[in-house]
């Protein structure tokens, strides 16, 4: 039996054959795949309708046989008709579902290949994880295509779709309104908010979003201005002052902020109705000091570059889709709002060129000076001026790493005072609310102690860690004494976090996991493919992503990089979202796992108790 090293899902279905899901054209290859094949099938049926069958044509070729099977709805079991089953990689070779669901390829080759099923409206199986980047038609179905060829049953998920009517209390039509959709996914063993997609009203006032897989889900409609774009909401001059009408953005079914939002929980190919009824209302200007561009204008150089960023919440923290640019002007940042009770977050920043370590407030291209600042205040029924908002230079936020180092042989070389690469990256999720979409969410470090400009948003954030160097895992990790992977870790622009302490290990323990003998023979059909999750005990913020495992890959899978404790195994017979590092998920769970206990610098074995299929 042979033995791979331990990857993610992706990277096991694209070695079956499939390309990877990060390609830089998969809307091309989706088409190439989908809509070129059934082209060729309706041209090829309709020149076999006009020639004469050629006896000899019928007779099989040596080392091939008929493939066939059914293709049924999962969520009703009902038979589906002209669903496409192809050969990936062969776009001639494929067939559509009769009536009763049935297919039939012939001439398909001995030996194992891949299929892909599509059908408008419908999906096939997903991947275990839910990263961003994934291709939604999910991993293909392998299949070992033997002499004695048994029936082959595949199921298409329906897909889910939420839609709903816009009505304006003027009575205008509600044309190009946006709205935001917002979908909870499993990322990193927590469930946490993503910004799915956005759509546009029509001329009707309707808006769609189609093509859903079963999940929960928010909707909101996106601020709208009757007198003029919302993208610009710079005025000049007396206009800065007057009032306009406008449409406030509204959670379904009529809220204000994230957490009175409705959750739509939608399955089984469920059409959702969500319809917003907009009062047209005042949007009052609100303008800062020029206490910012003051400080703007004292600090920049010739070799610097400066500038601010603004970002609108609501009284909780979670960001709004309001807009807030700087007049140059009047050097002041300006906003248009109805009446409620807003935070404004500023953040201002000069960088120059340098060679050092220090992140700087934007990232780790520059150095310099940075600027931040925040102010709660209420619009209510009549234009904010002079707003001051306190500006000071953020305290970065000081990570150390402390090393374990095992056993009698030397220190891994990661954790050498020479090293440049990375030993760990940090990754920033919102822990109760929507996502902050400035892409500021990574710390990588090097090894060492590092200073982390505080660059997220103000608020709680879920912290995981990625730990790219061989041999190198994770123990506690702790700010003030606080467990960062049972709390959240608290940021805020003026006032720099604890001291941050991350323990990384250098006598990490291997797990290899195998087949029962019973599946670990795969013959002919569809070869079983199993997701393995391998789940801490303990509290740690190392990532361990879900593992595919099948009899074709090898029986066994070693799972390296594992902090010494105990974990439990669990085993699916399908893809599974999860929530690993939330107990009351782990206590719902049918299964109560396989227990096994990894000591420091050696390699356990464990065989995988298989659920039926």
């Amino acid at each position: 039996m042979g033995t791979s090293q331990a990857r993610p899902i992706t990277q096991e279905v694209a070695d079956t054959g499939n390309c990877s899901p990060e390609s830089p054209e998969p809307a091309l290859r989706h088409c190439f795949l989908y809509c070129f094949p059934f082209a060729l099938l309706f041209a090829a049926s309709i020149v076999a309708a006009q020639q004469p069958a050629d006896p000899q044509d019928q007779q099989p070729s040596p080392g091939r046989v008929t493939v066939h099977g059914t293709v049924r709805n999962a969520a009703t079991g009902a038979a589906l008709a002209r669903a496409l089953v192809q050969i990936e990689g062969d776009a001639e070779t494929g067939a559509l579902t009769n009536g009763d669901g049935q297919f039939e390829i012939t001439g398909v080759p001995l030996g194992p290949q891949v299929l892909r099923v599509a059908k408008p409206g419908f999906r096939d199986q997903s991947y275990a994880t839910e990263e961003s980047g994934l291709e939604s038609e999910g991993p293909a179905h392998s299949v070992m295509v033997a002499a004695r060829m048994p029936e082959l049953n595949f199921a298409l998920a329906p897909n889910c779709a939420i839609h709903g009517r816009i009505e304006l209390s003027t009575g205008d039509p509600a044309d190009g309104i946006s709205v935001d959709l917002f979908k909870r996914v499993v990322r990193f063993g927590r469930g946490v908010w993503v910004h799915e997609t956005t759509a546009k009203a029509n001329g009707d006032g309707v808006y769609r979003f189609g093509n859903l897989p079963d999940g929960v889900y928010v909707v909101a409609t996106e601020p709208a201005l009757e007198s003029e774009p919302a993208v610009s909401v710079v005025a000049a001059g007396s206009a800065a002052n007057i009032a306009r009408n406008g449409y406030a953005s509204v959670y379904y079914p009529d809220a204000r902020d994230f957490a009175s939002a409705q959750r739509i929980r939608i399955s089984a190919g469920a059409q959702a109705e969500a319809n917003f009824t907009l009062a047209l209302e005042p949007f009052y200007p609100v303008t800062t000091s020029n206490g910012p561009a003051a400080s703007r204008a004292q600090t920049a150089s010739s070799s610097s570059t400066s500038g601010y960023t603004a970002v609108i919440s609501d009284p909780s923290g979670h960001p709004l889709p309001y807009t807030a640019e700087y007049d140059d002007t009047t050097r002041s940042l300006q906003t248009n709002l109805p009446d409620g009770t807003y935070i404004l977050t500023v953040r201002g920043f000069q960088q120059q060129p340098f060679s050092g370590g220090l992140i700087s407030f934007f990232g780790r291209d520059g150095r310099g000076s940075a600027q931040a600042g925040s102010v709660t205040f209420t619009v209510s029924g009549h234009p904010l001026t002079g707003l001051r908002i306190p500006m000071g230079s953020p305290t970065p936020a000081v990570v150390h790493l402390n090393v374990v180092h095992g056993g009698d042989g030397p220190a891994n070389a990661a954790f050498g005072a020479s090293n440049a690469a990375e030993v760990v990256v940090l990754s920033l999720d919102v822990a109760n609310g929507p996502p902050v979409t400035n892409g500021e969410n990574i710390w990588s470090m090097d090894y060492g102690a590092d200073s982390i400009g505080v660059t997220a948003q103000p608020g709680g954030y879920w912290v995981s860690a990625s730990l790219p160097q061989r041999g190198v895992c994770a123990s506690s990790f702790t700010a003030g004494g606080v467990n960062l992977a049972r709390e959240p870790l608290v940021l805020s622009l003026t006032v720099a976090p604890p001291p941050m302490e991350l323990t990384l290990r250098d006598d990490c323990a291997k797990l290899t996991l195998t087949l029962p003998a019973g599946v670990a023979t795969f013959l002919s059909g569809e070869e079983p493919m199993y997701t393995v999750y391998v789940v801490p005990d303990f509290d740690t913020v190392q990532d361990l992503p879900p593992m595919a495992v099948h009899p074709s890959s090898g029986a066994t899978l070693t799972v390296d990089g594992l902090t010494p404790g105990s974990y439990h195994v669990y085993t699916f017979t399908t893809p599974v979202h999860l929530e690993y590092r939330d107990p009351t998920a782990m206590a719902a769970l049918s299964t109560a796992g396989q227990q096994v206990t990894l000591e420091a610098g050696t390699t356990a074995t464990l065989t995988l108790e298989v659920p039926e299929k």
